[in-house]
């Protein structure tokens, strides 16, 4: 982040968001072909909340685009097997619907790949169903692979850094569907961003601009499990729906990147057998969005078991419970992220000043250094608005203070001293 970027930022409380009108009849969003700057894109994409394509010369070294793909960009079925042959891998079948999602299995990845190939030589059919490979941890399970690198546009990371920290977890995905799979229309896990990369084949997207979602709920509140079922012209059934927007359609080809705002529900198809890199991931420009999601998930679970709120001493305690086996996330939690995201930038401004980055993981120190001193002042703003916010949360102020990892006021005051005592340095130029 170079300076002016910076002082821009220096006085935002809320992120000003344009609105998302010129989304609504448009069909287009901005390709990226040109070396463009983290701070430009910060400012027009990260910031506003806006989609944007990046064109395939943003992966043309990555290896799995050389590894993964055949000499006719087909999935390289036998180079794929000799490095996961019997990696149990997460499935779900396309045909089936659960709970407004498609249920999964547990198989093997040659098993997947064996269907695969059935699959196609089916003329893309099968008695088993359409079969899609997603959300496999693939990075976290073989990290000497280094098939790809996180463009820097995507590197401010909170979301995962803080599962690394944590050792059990990330959100960094590998899909595999032939053609004809799909994910139904949802939006991303605590209203995140994603990047995806297709290393083959092609996507269909389907975005909404938030906001749009609520036109196409049902009777009942739910969300629409397909957007271009006939259903949603029934207003039996759904009453809003011709409220909404057509949505922005887009067709990803092999290589392209896009970038998913905030709380853009969509919903992806599988044009070619396809494989796709994705990430979800959060940082200082969007994690007031994460913070509203989350008291809106309590809201809901308050709303849910109102009537027994006088009947239990625990009632409280209870909802956060229900919250996080609902989002996987409390109020608890969400506070300890805040803390391990601002205790690696005041190190990281300390290391600045000592030399020293011994504090934290190598490639995180490498990370930050590549954004820069200033990048690391505006995350620790943003952490101390949302500590602000949650101080004067109701919610908040009820949990057992003593239970959490950090003491909200005294960590507020040593972000702010920080904070403070960064602005009165010349932090070096940035770009």
């Amino acid at each position: 982040m170079d300076r002016e970027s910076y002082h821009n930022c220096c006085s935002l409380v809320k992120i000003p968001r344009q609105s998302y009108e010129q989304f609504w009849s448009s069909h287009f969003v901005d390709y990226i072909d040109k070396d463009l700057s983290y701070s430009k894109f910060f400012k027009k994409y990260l910031l506003p909340n806006h989609p944007c394509v990046f064109s395939r010369r943003f992966t043309e070294d990555w290896k799995c685009r050389k590894q993964w793909v055949t000499e006719e960009g087909k999935p390289h079925f036998q180079k794929l097997l000799q490095e996961f042959d019997e990696t149990p891998v997460p499935v779900a079948n396309c045909h089936a619907k659960e709970y407004n999602a498609n249920p999964k299995q547990i198989m093997a990845f040659k098993e997947f790949i064996h269907y695969w190939k059935e699959y196609i030589q089916n003329g893309h059919s099968s008695p088993k169903g359409c079969l899609y490979l997603k959300d496999w941890h693939m990075s976290r399970e073989f990290p000497e692979h280094n098939v790809y690198t996180t463009p820097v546009f995507f590197s401010s990371d909170w979301l995962n850094e803080y599962w690394d920290a944590l050792g059990v977890d990330d959100y960094r995905f590998v899909y595999m569907g032939p053609k004809g799979s799909w994910t139904p229309f949802h939006a991303d896990v605590f209203r995140s961003y994603s990047w995806s990369a297709n290393i083959c084949g092609r996507k269909k997207w389907l975005l909404y601009p938030p906001g749009q979602e609520e036109f196409l709920r049902d009777t009942h509140g739910n969300l629409a499990y397909d957007v271009t079922s006939p259903d949603l012209r029934d207003k039996g059934l759904f009453p809003h729906s011709g409220e909404a927007c057509q949505p922005l359609e887009i067709i990803q080809e092999a290589g392209e990147i896009i970038f998913v705002p905030s709380g853009w529900h969509h919903q992806v198809y599988n044009l070619e057998d396809t494989i796709s890199i994705n990430h979800n991931w959060l940082n200082g420009c969007n994690v007031d969005i994460m913070w509203q999601f989350l008291q809106n998930e309590l809201s809901s679970v308050q709303r849910e078991i109102e009537e027994w709120r006088n009947t239990m001493d625990s009632w409280h305690p209870h909802c956060q419970v229900i919250m996080k086996s609902c989002s996987g996330i409390d109020y608890g939690e969400f506070a300890s992220f805040l803390k391990i995201i601002a205790d690696n930038r005041i190190s990281f401004l300390s290391s600045c000043s000592s030399g020293d980055s011994s504090d934290y993981p190598k490639h995180l120190s490498e990370t930050l250094a590549t954004l820069g001193p200033h990048h690391a002042a505006f995350d620790l703003q943003r952490v101390a608005h949302i500590l602000e916010c949650l101080l004067c949360n109701e919610d908040f102020k009820r949990l057992d203070h003593s239970t959490l990892s950090l003491q909200p006021e005294s960590f507020l005051q040593h972000i702010r001293e920080t904070i403070h005592s960064t602005r009165g340095q010349h932090l070096p130029y940035q770009e």
